[in-house]
């Protein structure tokens, strides 16, 4: 029997920064990994902190900005690699108002580190009212994170490849098969609808698709374009462009109609021929007030939930890592507007 601090079960945005607080703190653990490619691991990576459909920001981007960026410099200490690509989103705008609401915003407190007062045009594409870039914003290397990190842990012995199996764990002796826990926290995004523990928290499956495309003409590549979605270059000579946001359609097939809407979303800016290579899909575990979903089972006190991290998981993976880890370690109270018990 192996004695751990933790157990954790999944291996998205939210498992892989909570066990990056692990390893800041030596705590030993070990990341149960189905596999399979989660809604993480197929995201676009945007890290935003702006709603570019309003102009507004939402609850502690600049605080969570500031974090990742410290969080992925400590990551990069261990791996070797630095996952963050310096490609900030440029808005096209459809109208001089959006300009103008732009301009507005770009003087309020909370908008003006994030809204760039000058606007751009953009060589390749359509874009007669100019662009908006905002600042601080840029995507992680999703691929290179999750490959990098997996290698390391499994390199280390702390990653186990295979399904996990509720009937195995013993609540009385705080034990899963052959390892004993100090806490086990489940990290499984929409398979938590399959968790025993957990099945009944507030998560609403939201499908995204995304494709990727070959351009025919050159576009700018040190940036990530948004109108309807976000275009940005990926590094086998394709383009990502998406993802939609679906809560009624949830078969785990491809819709079609999702694909023949980001045909015709880039269509409506990029003005050359593309031809569709790949297309992928997920399902974004989504909250009612988009704020994550974290604490302790009612019943067993060493049995824990980080979930609900919707189209932010980055940001919200890696700040409310901590919050967590605090609140696990420390018995410092978990803020009312991400804890379990506001529903």
């Amino acid at each position: 029997m192996k004695n751990v601090d933790y157990i954790i079960v999944g291996d998205g945005y939210a498992a892989l920064f909570f066990a990056h607080q692990l390893i800041l703190n030596n705590k030993s653990f070990m990341i149960f990994s189905e596999g399979k490619k989660s809604a993480s691991q197929i995201s676009a990576g945007i890290i935003n902190p702006v709603v570019l459909k309003k102009f507004t920001t939402f609850w502690l981007a600049q605080e969570q900005i500031d974090f990742l960026k410290i969080s992925l410099k400590e990551i990069e200490s261990y791996t070797g690699e630095n996952y963050f690509i310096d490609s900030p989103i440029h808005r096209i705008f459809h109208d001089e108002n959006e300009q103008k609401l732009w301009l507005k915003k770009s003087g309020n407190k909370e908008l003006k580190n994030f809204l760039d007062e000058n606007f751009d045009h953009l060589n390749g594409v359509k874009n007669d009212f100019h662009t908006g870039k905002v600042n601080q914003s840029g995507r992680l290397n999703v691929k290179g994170f999750f490959a990098g990190l997996l290698t390391y842990l499994e390199n280390k012995e702390n990653l186990v490849k295979e399904k996990f199996d509720y009937s195995k764990i013993d609540i009385l002796n705080s034990t899963y098969k052959d390892f004993c826990f100090k806490n086990i926290l489940f990290c499984e995004g929409m398979g938590v609808k399959e968790n025993p523990y957990f099945s009944e928290i507030a998560v609403i499956p939201n499908k995204g698709h995304h494709i990727r495309v070959k351009l025919s003409d050159s576009i700018p590549e040190d940036i990530t374009i948004k109108k309807k979605h976000f275009l940005f270059p990926l590094n086998d000579n394709l383009h990502f462009y998406g993802g939609t946001y679906d809560r009624e359609q949830l078969h785990h097939e491809i819709d079609h109609s999702a694909v023949e809407q980001l045909q015709k979303g880039l269509s409506e800016f990029y003005p050359g021929d593309f031809e569709i290579k790949e297309v992928h899909f997920g399902f974004r575990p989504t909250v009612k007030d988009r704020r994550p979903i974290l604490g302790r089972h009612t019943l067993h006190s060493n049995f824990y939930v980080f979930n609900g991290l919707g189209a932010r998981g980055i940001l919200n993976g890696c700040y409310f890592s901590k919050t967590l880890f605090e609140y696990i370690e420390n018995n410092i109270p978990l803020p009312k507007e991400i804890s379990i018990d506001r529903f």
